[in-house]
Parts: C-alpha cells; sequence; structure tokens
C-alpha cells in the first residue's frame, strides 16, 4: 500500500454544503425545492444567507454559517478540511464580480485538494445529485497529510 495516500470514506448519509451567488439563489431555492425527497436525507449546510432563504423556502433544515463575504466560504471550507463536509452545490453567478473572489477561490481549491465532490451549477448538481454514488459510501484517495507534514517539517 503506498503510504503517501490515504483513504477516506464519504458516508451513506452525505454532508452537503449550499452555496449560491446572490443571483443564483432563486436557482439554488428552486433546485432545493425539486430535488427535495433527495436532499432531506442527508445532512444540510450552507453560507449565511443561502442557507436562511433555502430553509424558509422549502423546509428543509440547513446548518448556516456566515454570509460569504463574512467569512462563510471559508467556514465551508474549514469543515471539508475536518471532514465535516462530503460535497458542495455551489450556484457561482459568473457574469457578475464578486468582492470575496478571492475567497471562492480558496474554497474551490481546498475542495480539490481533499477531492470533494463540487458542482458549479444546475446541470452539475442534478448530475451529481442523481448518481448512485449518492446511495452508497465512496472511497477516495487523498494526500497522506500527517506524513507530507513530518516530510516538509524535516526538510524545511
Amino acid at each position: 500500500m503506498d503510504d503517501n495516500t490515504i483513504t477516506l470514506t464519504i458516508g451513506k448519509q452525505k454532508n452537503i454544503a449550499l452555496i449560491a451567488h446572490d443571483g443564483k439563489k432563486q436557482e439554488m431555492i428552486e433546485w432545493c425545492q425539486e430535488n427535495a425527497e433527495i436532499l432531506k436525507m442527508h445532512f444540510l449546510n450552507g453560507t449565511g444567507t443561502t442557507a436562511r432563504m433555502i430553509t424558509d423556502r422549502t423546509g428543509l433544515p440547513v446548518r448556516g454559517y456566515n454570509s460569504g463575504p463574512l467569512g462563510g466560504d471559508q467556514q465551508i471550507g474549514a469543515k471539508i478540511v475536518e471532514g465535516k463536509i462530503d460535497f458542495v452545490v455551489f450556484f457561482s453567478d459568473p457574469l457578475c464580480a464578486q468582492p470575496h473572489d478571492p475567497d471562492v477561490k480558496a474554497l474551490l481549491r481546498i475542495a480539490q485538494v481533499y477531492d470533494i465532490p463540487i458542482a458549479n451549477n444546475r446541470a452539475s448538481a442534478d448530475f451529481m445529485l442523481h448518481s448512485s454514488f449518492m446511495d452508497k459510501e465512496y472511497d477516495r484517495t487523498v494526500i497522506n497529510f500527517q506524513k507530507n507534514i513530518k516530510e516538509r517539517s524535516e526538510t524545511l
């Protein structure tokens, strides 16, 4: 077995982060309404305003963090690092400049580092949510972080 990587398991019941830029919040709410039967089987989290709006308009329980521009994207990223977010649905608005764009890029980067599925539009979210992997555990391979830290500390 290669000790440079480790296997982490995403459980059958996923911890899903729901995030949407202002211009995409209504689309996110509609998507959640259409997929409520699937989403209610998982644990939902979201950035502040998006989480509140989804809960208010769909009845789905969504644990809210701060609003994106106030650090919510960073909080979601931290939960990925802690192993508490398994799946991200982020409806980003490609036609509108975002003041917290560096935070968004950091979130996307950390999702890649930890091999977390991330959908950035409705089509990719539909494909992922309706995948056969949603109903079972999924093993993902990531860098052996402890080994990497040890080796870096010895060489710097």
